[in-house]
């Protein structure tokens, strides 16, 4: 006996959105992903100059979150044809898409930090 195919449901807008920030935050999510775009935005930069500055982040999560992040199409990875090969990443021309994202998250962190400052009223 055949299935019978039933149409789902069209999904509203509020579950479309839903959706989308699902598949967004599986692409981004971990502790170190965003962090390494936002520097990627301001210059290229080399493994052990990420290592250095994202401060936390062991070399093997650095590798994985960067492996991540050129399979997603979001940075470039290239190698120099210098003896020993340099390798550089940077921002890709998609991943700068990611642009209003990270100024928003930059935005509102500022404003809380400024808001948790504030002396508690009682």
């Amino acid at each position: 006996m055949k299935p019978i195919l039933v149409d789902l449901p069209p999904f509203t807008e509020c579950q479309k959105k839903i959706r989308a920030i699902d598949d967004t935050m599986d692409i981004l999510s971990g502790k170190w992903k965003v962090s390494i775009l936002a520097r990627l935005c301001y210059q290229p930069m080399r493994y052990s100059a990420l290592l250095k500055d994202v401060n936390g982040i062991s070399g093997k999560v650095l590798s994985r979150e960067l492996k991540e992040l050129e399979i997603n199409e979001l940075i470039v990875r290239e190698v120099s044809q210098s003896s020993p090969p340099a390798v550089t990443y940077h921002i890709s021309e998609y991943g700068h898409t990611l642009g209003a994202l990270t100024e928003s998250i930059a935005a509102w962190g500022l404003q809380h930090r400024e808001r948790i400052k504030r002396p508690v009223k009682k």
